[in-house]
């Protein structure tokens, strides 16, 4: 069987995808944060198939990373695939978020990446394969107003793994990336107030427009025409099932936001930069 480590596992598209690939064969790795809360999770999930083992990891530490990972594969020996899909979000008057809030934003969702994709690494380069999913969002190609920090911290992942794509390509080891649109998932759960509410009492009419979009977004969310999240799951498995070498970079899902459109205007200029470094060998994957 392969394996897969799916991180945010706890809810939304991280739940579904466990599930989704366990029901196709694949052992899970299913990492979450160590709550009450998610103990009833953790059982719900493994009662759900013997192929899915819960492993308690908080991606926004270092040491908390290391002992999962260090563990995951001391039993499974090598991993086929990660998931990073853990991510929170902050929405609201830009100016009004303080800059730390938007170091924890960055903490987990771009700060967190490089630590399950440092530790899992080393596994994978020994195998000559491997295929490393990063979560990202159609607000990190296609900036909105009052998801400045969210989007920053997305964009942040976009870069770090088209990089690392280029890098891996001479090892088999493939990084690509997910652009979900809005989906109706509990990922507003995250959201933290502006910590600079003087900014908020200065800019009543920049809020009130704030407002008007969180209500749009409620009624979008309620509509039957909305993607269903099990979209990014099924999308996540197809993507693992593809033959190495042959994966897109980007792949949008759900509502792009223009992202799509980005995606086939730029990555030729993305990948054709690469001529002038002369380094084209690395736009394609070694088969090993």
């Amino acid at each position: 069987m392969k394996k897969v480590i799916i991180t945010g596992s706890s809810s939304g598209f991280g739940l579904l995808a466990a599930q989704h690939f366990a029901d196709n064969d694949y052992t899970v790795y299913a990492t979450m944060r160590k709550s009450q809360k998610n103990e009833s999770i953790k059982k719900d999930l493994e009662d759900y198939s013997s192929n899915i083992k819960v492993v308690s990891m908080d991606v926004s530490t270092d040491s908390s990373v290391s002992e999962a990972i260090s563990s995951i594969l001391a039993e499974a020996g090598t991993i086929d695939v990660l998931i990073n899909n853990a991510g929170i979000m902050h929405m609201g008057v830009a100016e009004a978020f303080s800059v730390e809030q938007a170091n924890q934003l960055m903490n987990v969702n771009y700060y967190g990446a490089i630590r399950t994709i440092q530790a899992v690494l080393p596994n994978m380069r020994k195998e000559g394969k491997g295929l490393i999913i990063n979560t990202t969002s159609a607000y990190g190609r296609v900036f909105a107003p009052f998801a400045a920090t969210y989007g920053a911290s997305k964009a942040a992942v976009e870069a770090y793994t088209q990089s690392l794509k280029y890098e891996l390509a001479p090892t088999g080891v493939e990084a690509i990336i997910v652009e979900p649109g809005p989906f109706a998932t509990n990922l507003g759960g995250s959201f933290s107030p502006e910590a600079r509410t003087e900014i908020l009492s200065e800019n009543s009419e920049l809020q009130s427009i704030f407002n008007g979009m969180l209500e749009g977004f409620a009624v979008l969310m309620q509509s039957d025409d909305m993607p269903k999240p099990n979209l990014v799951a099924e999308a996540y498995l197809k993507l693992a099932e593809m033959p190495q070498g042959s994966r897109p970079t980007r792949t949008t899902v759900g509502i792009p936001l223009g992202a799509d459109k980005v995606n086939e205007l730029t990555q030729p200029i993305q990948d054709g930069s690469l001529q002038a470094y002369k380094m084209e060998s690395l736009l394609e994957t070694r088969i090993n």
